[in-house]
Formats: structure tokens, C-alpha cells, sequence
């Protein structure tokens, strides 16, 4: 009878659990997905956007090693995609906004649950979103991102990237200064 009790267990334990798919209130990013940002895509007609997450924009543009200008948004793409294909990430929507569903989302990487926008942050390829008011949507992403950037960790290993929130922030003070 007790060698029986622990395979009921595990049994009971497994089937707790299922073998594939995401757990309750989480989906999986997928690979069927179009990516309009380095923060945001959509999947199955709906938008989504990854919570605290500032990618670069397209058409702006930085100055690589070799002197060659490159497109910021468009690496920003490639290196998001480039996490999606490698972690399969799992997201979990946090906030609807009109046709903009914001989620967050955490990949497996060794075994452990890392959140895929502080991975895009401290490697230097995401920045922390800044709120309308010019402070941190979440403060610990505008953490990580100083030590990226003292740091030089990617795109911050170019002087001439620029922060895209405050390219936002300067076009939306233009906007309202023309009004």
C-alpha cells in the first residue's frame, strides 16, 4: 500500500497540471503573430502591448561600429522576435485601452520565470515607458534600464540612440504647443 500512496500522488499532482498550454489567465504569444514594434503585435486580430515596455520607434535611427545607419525600431523588432522564437513566452492581459490590450509576459529561460520586458530592458534593447507626466509607468524597469545604459548593454552601446519616450514626450509637447 505505500508504494501505491506516492504514484497516487504524483498522479494527482501531474494531472493538476496540464502537459501544454498556458496557465489559467495567461496565453501563449505564439508564433502566428505580426509585430508592429518592438513592444507591440497583434495575434488573431486583436493588438497587444507589452505592459511598462518602450520600444524604440521606427524611423529613428542610430550609428552602428562600422559608422552605417541603422533603423532603432527595427532592431527592436528583430531582438522581441528574436525572444519570442527562443523562450515562448506565456502573457497575461493586465489592461484594455480602446483596441490595445497591455499584458505581461515572462519567459522560461534555465527553468526560471524571467519577465520578457526586464529581459528587453537590462539587455538593452527595450526601455522603461514613461507615463504622460515623464515618470516611470514601473519604476523598477527605469531601474534596470540606468544599469543597462552605464552599462553600454545593447543599443545603449551606441551615443546616438535616443530614448524613445522622450522623443514621444517632446512630439506630444509640439502637438499641444500647436494647438
Amino acid at each position: 500500500m505505500t508504494g501505491r500512496l506516492p504514484r497516487i500522488v504524483l498522479a494527482a499532482f501531474l494531472a493538476a497540471f496540464p502537459a501544454s498550454g498556458a496557465p489559467a489567465g495567461y496565453f501563449d504569444f505564439g508564433p502566428n503573430v505580426t509585430f508592429e514594434t518592438g513592444d507591440t503585435w497583434i495575434s488573431a486580430g486583436r493588438r497587444y502591448r507589452i505592459y511598462g515596455l518602450q520600444s524604440c520607434l521606427r524611423q529613428t535611427f542610430y550609428t552602428d561600429r562600422s559608422g552605417n545607419k541603422r533603423d532603432c525600431g527595427e532592431a527592436s523588432i528583430a531582438v522581441l522576435g528574436a525572444y519570442v522564437r527562443d523562450t515562448h513566452p506565456l502573457c497575461a492581459p493586465v489592461a484594455t485601452q480602446a483596441d490595445l490590450t497591455f499584458v505581461t509576459c515572462y519567459a522560461t529561460v534555465g527553468g526560471e520565470r524571467l519577465d520578457l520586458a526586464m529581459m528587453m530592458i537590462t539587455e538593452g534593447f527595450g526601455f522603461a515607458s514613461l507615463s504622460s507626466d515623464g515618470l516611470p509607468v514601473y519604476p523598477t524597469y527605469a531601474v534596470a534600464e540606468q544599469k543597462a545604459r552605464e552599462a553600454r548593454r545593447g543599443l545603449w552601446q551606441f551615443d546616438d540612440v535616443q530614448h524613445p519616450s522622450i522623443l514621444l514626450s517632446h512630439a506630444a509637447k509640439n502637438a499641444r504647443m500647436q494647438k
